[in-house]
């Protein structure tokens, strides 16, 4: 049987007061783990919002583009037949596509802008006339129809 030095009380202040430091380094480096891993989503949060911020803003701008393709369109329906399908196709492969605003469809104040109100005795909104088409961008509303409500 070995016998084991007894230490001294000097050394059992050292050994304390060594584990106290281990004990706060190690706490330290779990904290810091944990701000890194915040920041690391913070900033993986804000790439997307960036993201989503610049396709929009790139989308709105050619908005307008589309507008006047799809006048042109109607006004001239037989000659610009493929363009039409073709505009049609490149706006589903982005994730646009037109907000309905057909006569007579339930006007929604989250899809529509109400320009003006024809007055009557009905109680329902719908939509008597489109002034300016509308667009949900991958689901969500990038630019409001604007529209004429009546009440029926």
């Amino acid at each position: 049987m070995e016998l084991k030095p007894k230490k001294s009380v000097k050394e059992s202040a050292e050994v304390a007061k060594l584990e106290a430091e281990k004990t706060e380094l190690l706490n330290d480096l779990q904290r810091t783990r944990a701000d890194f891993e915040n920041f690391r989503k913070q900033v993986d949060l804000q790439k997307s919002q960036a993201k989503k911020l610049a396709e929009d803003s790139t989308v709105m701008k050619i908005l307008p583009l589309i507008d006047d393709m799809s006048r042109a369109i109607s006004a001239n329906p037989e000659a610009l037949s493929p363009i039409s399908k073709t505009l049609e196709k490149t706006m589903s492969e982005l994730g646009l596509s037109k907000i309905e605003t057909s006569s007579g469809t339930d006007f929604n104040p989250d899809l529509h802008d109400a320009i003006s109100m024809e007055e009557s005795d009905g109680e329902k909104e719908v939509i008597a006339e489109e002034l300016r088409p509308g667009y949900l961008y991958n689901g969500e509303v990038l630019r409001p129809a604007m529209v004429r409500v009546k009440r029926i």
